[in-house]
């Protein structure tokens, strides 16, 4: 996709009456000689593993670790049972941002939206507010190449790697990606499509990445559905006429420029952050114990 910024992109969706994702489908056509047909078929296969995985692992699943699993079907069992304060569509999109993550983390298949350690905020979201307001198949799939047209403008302008830019870059970004999708979805412009992927970039801005022993498991998989939250809110701000007073543009120079200065034990080495407290490092011992000695699975935590 030639975009090379939020602005230009949103200009020209709006110059032409299209919508981001409309506009990101055309140019890709034309970029990859593909015909937009096909682009939709491939896109309604990322569809369908994002519900899948969504469906597994809102029926229970336990990592190969043995640290986490089973907190989606939690949330479910409680939203089922009404026990919940959010309400809806959050209340799903916080079940399904768990259940895609635990699925990833039990070495399952889900879509790297933008990345593996992020993959349950855009399904999360996609899935809840597309049920929330009736979406139709193709609405979804042209949600779709809208959160891909954000995500790859702050690949360009910024990264979308915990390594290089902490959990901001990829947690902020699939929040800045779903608040896009959201926005289109509830039927919103090109502009606060834009402005919501500002809001929800800004609220995840400075987010290390601290993976407890190394893996994409703590505190991973619950800031998936933190920031499914918060691109829901940002969805919600930008709908309602907020604008970000940064421009979205700057929001995400910002972010890459955050990441540059974070220091290297917070940017997924796992020496810094939740990974270097007591519990964190004492969890790291148990596993590297279990792995290389024969010795038991750490239980799961919370």
């Amino acid at each position: 996709m030639p975009f090379t910024t939020l602005s230009e992109l949103i200009k020209t969706a709006s110059e032409r009456g299209l919508s981001i994702g409309a506009l990101a489908r055309e140019r890709e056509a034309a970029e990859s000689g593909r015909t937009p047909e096909a682009l939709d078929e491939q896109m309604k296969q990322n569809l369908t593993v994002m519900r899948e995985a969504a469906e597994r692992g809102l029926s229970g699943v336990r990592s190969r670790s043995g640290l986490t699993g089973g907190d989606a079907r939690r949330v479910a069992a409680a939203r089922a049972e009404k026990r919940l304060v959010a309400g809806e569509p959050l209340d799903a999109a916080i079940a399904r941002a768990l259940a895609v993550s635990e699925v990833n983390a039990a070495m399952g298949r889900i879509v790297a939206a933008p990345t593996a350690g992020s993959c349950g905020v855009l399904p999360g979201v996609l899935l809840s507010v597309g049920e929330r307001v009736g979406a139709d198949e193709q609405a979804l799939v042209d949600a779709l190449f809208a959160a891909g047209a954000v995500g790859m403008i702050i690949a360009r302008s910024a990264t979308l790697a915990g390594a290089e830019g902490g959990c901001q870059a990829e947690c902020g970004s699939a929040a800045a990606m779903a608040a896009a999708a959201a926005v289109q979805l509830a039927g919103g412009s090109p502009e606060q499509s834009a402005e919501a992927a500002a809001i929800a970039l800004k609220g995840m801005l400075g987010l290390v990445c601290d993976p407890v022993a190394g893996l994409v498991e703590v505190p991973c998989i619950k800031r998936n559905a933190l920031a499914a939250a918060n691109a829901l809110a940002a969805a919600d701000m930008a709908l309602a006429g907020v604008k970000s007073v940064i421009p979205p543009d700057e929001v995400i120079a910002a972010m890459g420029a955050v990441g540059r200065v974070l220091p290297a034990a917070l940017r997924e080495t796992a020496q810094g952050g939740l990974a270097a407290t007591p519990t964190g490092r004492k969890l790291a011992r148990e596993f590297a114990e279990g792995g290389r000695a024969g010795g038991t699975v750490p239980r799961q935590r919370d």
